[in-house]
C-alpha cells in the first residue's frame, strides 16, 4: 500500500458531545465521517487542560514526559520539538503543513511544519476554506496536513432558532435549568460551526480525488469548557471523540469499545505506514484492534492535570470498571481560574461551589456510578480496588519519570511561565510569574 496522505483534523473543548457518540448535537458532517470510518467509543485524552492533551497526541506521551505541563501560551512548551509527529513524517517522505490552532508552542515556527498556511484568525469559518485551498491545490504527496479549528471553545455564539434553549439539554455533569440550556445552546451554535468546517475540509478531499489515498483522524483535546469538565479527571473532563477513515481497514462505519488513550494514535500512524516506533513513544497501536486481532490493547488509560491557568496537580488511572484520581497539594476545594466562565459555572458558584471540598483520593464504580458521583475511597468494601489502582497509578508515575513524585512542579530552569491565584475565580484575572533559577 503507497503511504497515506493524513489530515488531522482537531477541535478545542468538544469532547464527545457530537452526533456519532448519540448526542442531540447537529453534526451531521462528523457524523458522515464515522458512517464512513470507525468511531472509537471510549478514547480519553492524557489531560484534559489544551497544550498537554495535544502535546500527548503529537508525541505519543504523557504530557510531564514531554514537558508539557502547561498551557503553551503561558510559557510551557515541549523539552524536544523533534519528538513532534511531523518530525517521524518527514523521515518518512511526508511534507507538513498546519493550518489554524496548534497549541503546543508558542510561535509555530519553532515545531518544524514545512509550511504554516496565512489565516487571519482560528474560527472553522477561515480555517476550513485555506485548508480546502491547500487540498484542491493537488499539494505533494504523502502529505500531513493538521487543521485545527478554536471551536467549541468559550465564548460561544449567539444560537441560531432551531437551538434555542428551551429545547436543550445540558450535559449529565450539571443540572437541567434555563442557566444551563442556555449554556448548552450556545455549545450547539459552536458545534454547529465545527461541523461546517469538517465539511468543506471533506468535500475539498473529494473534489480532488484524495478520499481513498487520505487518512483522516478528526478528534478533540478534551471535554467541553462546562464546570465537572474541562480540566477535571472525570469522563467528563477526559473522554474524547475519535473518528479515524482511511485505507488499511479503516473504512466501514465501525464502532470499537476497546479502552484507548489519544497517545496511541501516533504508534498507530506508525504502524499503519510500515514504520519504526520512536523510542519516547509510550502508546500501543490500535491497529490490531482495527484488524479483529485483539479486543484490548489497555486494561487502563493514564491522565493528569498539572498546569492550567493555576496550579492544580492531579493523576488518575482508568480502567474497564474503576476510576482512581488523586489530587495533591493543600487546596481543599475546586481551583476555579481553571473553569472558564459561562451561565453554568455561575449557576455552581451561586450554590456554594466555590465551598465545596475535594476529596485527595477519589475511586468511582463506573459500572454502578458513570457520573462518578460517589465517592468509594473511604468504603471499607473497596479496600482492593482501591489498592490496586494506587499500585497501578504509581507504578506508571514511576515508570514515566513523573516530576511530582519529587513535590511541587515550578517550571523548568530559565522558563517563565504565567499563572493565577489558585484561589481566584476566573482566568480572566491578573496572572503573575514564575520562575525558577
Amino acid at each position: 500500500m503507497e503511504r497515506p496522505n493524513i489530515v488531522y483534523l482537531h477541535s478545542h473543548d468538544t469532547g464527545r458531545y457530537v452526533q456519532p457518540y448519540g448526542y442531540a448535537v447537529p453534526t451531521r458532517q462528523i457524523q458522515w465521517l464515522a458512517q464512513e470510518g470507525i468511531v472509537f467509543r471510549r478514547v480519553f485524552c492524557a489531560a484534559p487542560t489544551c497544550s498537554p492533551s495535544r502535546a500527548a497526541l503529537l508525541t505519543g506521551q504523557a504530557p510531564h514526559s514531554s514537558g508539557m505541563l502547561g498551557l503553551a501560551h503561558r510559557g510551557w512548551a515541549l523539552d524536544d520539538y523533534g519528538q513532534h509527529l511531523v518530525h517521524t513524517l518527514r523521515g518518512a517522505g511526508y511534507t507538513s503543513t498546519l493550518a489554524g490552532v496548534q497549541h503546543v508552542a508558542a510561535d509555530a515556527s519553532v515545531i518544524g511544519y514545512d509550511h504554516v498556511l496565512d489565516v487571519p484568525d482560528r474560527s472553522a469559518a477561515t480555517v476550513a476554506p485555506v485548508a480546502a485551498a491547500f487540498i484542491r491545490d493537488a499539494p505533494g504527496q504523502p502529505f500531513f496536513l493538521d487543521i485545527g479549528f478554536f471551536e467549541t471553545h468559550r465564548e460561544f455564539p449567539e444560537p441560531d432558532l432551531d437551538e434555542r434553549d428551551r429545547f436543550c439539554r445540558p450535559p449529565a455533569a450539571l443540572p437541567d435549568t434555563p442557566e444551563t440550556r442556555r449554556d448548552m445552546a450556545g455549545y450547539l451554535a459552536s458545534a454547529r460551526a465545527l461541523d461546517s468546517g469538517v465539511g468543506i475540509v471533506l468535500d475539498a478531499l473529494d473534489e480532488a480525488g484524495l478520499d481513498d489515498t487520505t487518512l483522516v483522524i478528526c478528534t478533540t483535546d478534551h471535554g467541553p469548557a462546562f464546570p465537572g469538565m474541562k480540566c477535571s479527571l472525570t469522563d467528563h473532563g477526559i473522554g474524547v471523540s475519535l473518528i479515524i477513515r482511511g485505507p488499511g481497514g479503516l473504512r466501514g462505519g465501525k464502532i470499537n469499545d476497546a479502552l484507548v488513550s489519544q497517545i496511541d494514535v501516533f504508534p498507530t500512524i506508525c504502524d499503519l505506514l510500515g514504520i519504526e516506533h520512536p523510542s519516547w513513544l509510550q502508546g500501543r497501536s490500535l491497529l490490531p484492534l482495527v484488524r479483529g486481532e485483539t479486543d484490548v490493547v489497555n486494561d487502563a488509560i493514564f491522565a493528569e492535570v498539572t498546569y492550567h491557568a493555576a496550579y492544580e496537580p492531579q493523576r488518575a488511572v482508568r480502567t474497564d470498571r474503576w476510576k482512581y484520581i488523586r489530587r495533591y497539594g493543600e487546596h481543599p476545594g475546586p481551583v476555579l481560574p481553571n473553569v472558564d466562565g459561562g451561565p453554568s459555572k455561575d449557576l455552581w458558584l451561586h450554590y456554594g461551589w466555590r465551598e465545596r471540598p475535594l476529596a485527595h483520593e477519589q475511586l468511582y464504580d463506573l459500572i454502578f456510578d458513570p457520573n462518578e458521583a460517589n465517592n468509594l475511597a473511604d468504603d471499607p468494601a473497596y479496600a482492593e480496588p482501591l489498592a490496586d489502582l494506587r499500585a497501578r497509578l504509581d507504578g506508571w508515575m514511576h515508570d514515566t519519570a513523573d516530576p511530582l513524585l519529587h513535590g511541587a512542579i515550578g517550571p523548568p530552569p530559565g522558563r517563565e511561565i504565567r499563572v493565577n491565584d489558585v484561589d481566584g475565580m476566573s482566568p480572566r484575572e491578573p496572572t503573575r510569574v514564575l520562575t525558577t533559577s
